[in-house]
């Protein structure tokens, strides 16, 4: 049998992009581009008719851009994922965007064949950071200096953090650090089940989307400087 078709909705301003785009995924036979979006302001309207699994949304577009649309629609209930479109690999409006629980970004020079396999891995559950990006974002976000009136995010952070139990902390700075469910199982002596009931929990006591919020939030509290060990061999 072949795979569950994605309905993929394409948000751009640039009409050579989103032709591009939709020509380039829509050669994939598990991809059905069931429309196209010049403007966030377009996007609530389509997701209600077009029922999309996954929004491939520009970041940066002239009315209502794709932090402002991405924040909107990930509010309401049963969205479609939503995958950041960009030329920057890490800025502020990109870590916005996922924190209001976009599932990860791609570069727009992103090779077409990446682009389908990361569109495919957000409609099956999965962020799109790879390791090595979490931890380019991480680095990042460790750059940016608190403004005067101090860290308001680290102390939002750390009220969130004081809702999880010992070992939902545990996993989350796993989730932090860029493991896979099977590494943060090696690491915390539990099965692989086990964690993903865990990450289940995590998620719904701080009502986030997905894992690239938990590992934003446990940079934001600081416990990335906690000594932990690397994963079992």
């Amino acid at each position: 049998m072949g795979r569950m078709t994605i309905r993929l909705l394409v948000v751009d301003d640039d009409p050579l992009v989103r032709a591009g785009l939709s020509l380039m995924l829509g050669g994939a036979d598990d991809l059905l581009i069931v429309g196209e979006a010049a403007d966030g302001s377009e996007v609530p309207a389509l997701v209600q008719r077009l029922a999309p699994d996954v929004v491939l949304m520009d970041i940066r577009m002239p009315d209502v851009d794709g932090l402002r649309a991405t924040e909107e629609l990930r509010r309401r209930p049963g969205a479609p994922e939503v995958v950041v479109l960009t030329t920057f690999h890490a800025d502020e409006q990109v870590l916005r965007a996922l924190r209001a629980g976009a599932a990860g970004f791609v570069l727009k020079d992103t090779p077409p064949a990446e682009i389908v396999a990361a569109v495919r891995r957000v409609a099956g559950g999965e962020p799109v950071l790879s390791p090595a990006v979490t931890r380019q974002l991480m680095s990042h976000v460790a750059g940016q200096s608190p403004g005067p009136g101090g860290d308001p995010r680290r102390k939002a952070a750390l009220t969130a953090i004081a809702l999880l139990a010992e070992r939902e902390r545990e996993v989350a700075v796993g989730i932090g650090r860029g493991r896979s469910n099977a590494e943060i199982a090696g690491t915390l002596y539990m099965s692989v089940p086990t964690v993903k009931t865990h990450v289940s929990r995590i998620l719904a006591k701080l009502g986030f989307n997905n894992r690239v919020q938990i590992a934003l939030l446990v940079h934001d509290a600081g416990l990335l400087d906690d000594d932990e060990p690397g994963p079992a061999t």
